[in-house]
C-alpha cells in the first residue's frame, strides 16, 4: 500500500510549525518583560483606541473565559482597567494605565524585534513579498469555511 501522491507542499503544515516556533520565541521573549502574548496583543489594540473586552477579544482571537483571566491579570499587575464606556453605559471599555503603555511599548520593540529575526533566515528581496503574501493569505482565508467541529463530553 502506498501513500497518496502530493501535488502541493503541506502549507497547513508548514504554517503550523512555523507559527508554534515562532509563537514560543515571542512568549519567551516577552517574559523579559512580564507580558503573555495575549497581554501585548490587548494593550496595543486597546491604545488604539476606546474598546470593549468584546472588541479586544474579537481582535486577539480570543474566547471570553480567555479574555476575562487576561484583563484580570492585567489589571493585578496595573497594565489595564475596566471603565464604563464613555459612549455605552452598560458596556465596560479596558483602559490601559501609563504603566501597561510602557509595557505595550517595550513589548512592541520586542515583538519586532523576534518578527524581524524570523525574517531575517529569508533573503532581503523575499522579506516584503514574503509578509505581503502571508497578509494576503491570512485575509482570504479567515472566516470562511466550516468552523471547527466541537466533540461533545463524555458523560
Amino acid at each position: 500500500m502506498s501513500a497518496p501522491e502530493r501535488t502541493e507542499r503541506d502549507v497547513t503544515g508548514l504554517l503550523n510549525m512555523a507559527g508554534h516556533a515562532l509563537s514560543n520565541r515571542l512568549s519567551a521573549a516577552l517574559t523579559e518583560v512580564g507580558l503573555s502574548a495575549r497581554m501585548q496583543c490587548v494593550l496595543v489594540h486597546a491604545l488604539e483606541r476606546e474598546r470593549t473586552q468584546i472588541q479586544l477579544a474579537a481582535l486577539a482571537d480570543m474566547d471570553k473565559t480567555t479574555m476575562v483571566s487576561t484583563v484580570d491579570e492585567m489589571e493585578r499587575l496595573g497594565l489595564a482597567e475596566r471603565r464604563p464606556s464613555a459612549t455605552d453605559r452598560r458596556a465596560r471599555i479596558i483602559a490601559v494605565t501609563e504603566k501597561g503603555r510602557r509595557a505595550a511599548e517595550e513589548g512592541q520593540r520586542i515583538v519586532d524585534r523576534v518578527h524581524a529575526d524570523a525574517l531575517s533566515s529569508l533573503p532581503d528581496d523575499a522579506r516584503a513579498a514574503f509578509v505581503e503574501a502571508l497578509g494576503r493569505l491570512a485575509d482570504t482565508t479567515r472566516d470562511t469555511g466550516p468552523q471547527p467541529v466541537r466533540r461533545a463530553r463524555g458523560r
